[in-house]
């Protein structure tokens, strides 16, 4: 039997594991079985958390980093962002200035949250010169429509007195007049990638509130005010540009931010997946590979909307190389992935306990799944 080929493409376990946390951890479950197998790792994200570290790192790039307004009203974060291609290209993950990690549980309100923060990266890269902005969509803690982000941007967002209108979401009730004459000219000519693989318009059923909302800490009482402050900013950008963008699929993602951004930008939606994917060359290593192997936090019927394990199976699928998945929590559904690419998927979780001991030892229960299914392989390939 000679040295076998193992790709591994995982995506981040959320608050467990990095996805190159995950690439290690499996990597040391092959070689305690087998210590001669070639082992490509190609740590994967599909827009979400963690996207632009493995964007930077596969392109050697370089961050910079800042301080720069969080979600919450007079909260300060340290916030980075990537650049690559020699300084002419930005990738901005949104989570990391407007991210819901970064709102204690207790304080999770998108009423009260901004995405003034990114904004102020945005304006950092801008700076410095770059001509495209990557921005990853995944994470966000805020519904306000991209309005902080405006505002960062010199956009003049103003209630009838000629104040500013206040922050968050519930600014956007007082908005009377919008003047975006800045806006447009810092991102004139500028190219602007919106990482996501969400189809949401930002207005009613499937919008940004109805669907989002709650994992963002919204109760039902606060649904229609979010909704109706959105609409009241839609309105007046609408008249403005004399063109409708609300029902435009994917303006709802990130609580809306992606809209403003089609308005007045040259921004354009890629897949989250696919995009990272090619700049990872995913392709290239699976051709190469026996085995593939994914996985992330959760694997359930939603994986197929886009998530990082589908993606890579799609492409193993491709090449006739058979996938493996792992998980650590396996939800409902996942009877239909076998027929969308995966030959197995397993769970990683060892003995019962806390939440949090899941958490910190998955690294180890990642690895010690990994060698039993090396294990299991070895066997079968010696058949």
């Amino acid at each position: 039997m000679g040295k076998r080929v193992y790709v591994l493409a995982p995506d981040s376990f959320k608050e467990s594991m990095t996805a190159q946390e995950a690439c290690q951890a499996m990597a040391v479950g092959i070689r305690r079985v087998q210590p001669d197998a070639t082992i490509l790792q190609v740590p994967m994200a599909d827009g979400g958390e963690g996207t632009m570290a493995v964007l930077v790192e596969a392109q050697q790039g370089r961050y910079q980093s800042m301080m720069v307004h969080g979600p919450l009203e007079n909260q300060m974060v340290q916030a980075s962002y990537g650049i690559i291609n020699n300084g002419e290209t930005a990738i901005i993950e949104m989570a990391q200035a407007s991210g819901l990690g970064l709102v204690p549980k207790e304080k999770r309100q998108p009423l009260d949250t901004s995405s003034y923060g990114t904004g102020e990266l945005f304006m950092d890269a801008l700076a410095k010169g770059v001509k495209t902005i990557v921005l990853t969509l995944g994470g966000s803690a805020t519904n306000d429509a991209g309005a902080g982000m405006l505002q960062a941007l010199g956009g003049k967002l103003m209630r009838r007195d000629g104040q500013p209108i206040s922050w968050g979401n519930a600014g956007l009730s007082e908005l009377a007049h919008l003047d975006l004459i800045e806006v447009k000219r810092l991102l004139a000519n500028k190219t602007i990638l919106l990482v996501s693989d969400v189809n949401n318009p930002l207005l009613g059923k499937t919008g940004a509130t109805a669907v989002f909302a709650k994992q963002k800490g919204a109760v039902a009482a606060d649904y229609t005010r979010l909704e109706e402050n959105m609409k009241r900013f839609v309105a007046l950008l609408e008249k403005k540009e004399k063109k409708e963008f609300h029902t435009i699929p994917g303006s709802g993602a990130a609580g809306g931010l992606a809209l403003p951004l089609l308005a007045l930008g040259n921004a354009t939606f890629v897949s989250g997946v696919q995009y990272v994917a090619e700049k990872v060359k995913l392709s290239a290593a699976i051709q190469k590979a026996d085995w593939v192997f994914t996985g992330e936090g959760g694997i359930d019927f939603q994986t197929k909307f886009g998530k990082t394990p589908y993606g890579v199976a799609q492409v193993a699928r491709q090449y006739h190389k058979p996938t493996i998945a792992f998980a650590g929590k396996i939800g409902l559904g996942i009877d239909s992935l076998y027929a969308e690419g995966f030959d197995a998927i397993f769970g990683i979780l060892g003995q019962t306990g806390s939440l949090d001991q899941a958490l910190s030892s998955g690294p180890e229960n990642l690895a010690r799944t990994v060698e039993n299914i090396v294990r299991l392989l070895q066997i079968s390939q010696k058949g």
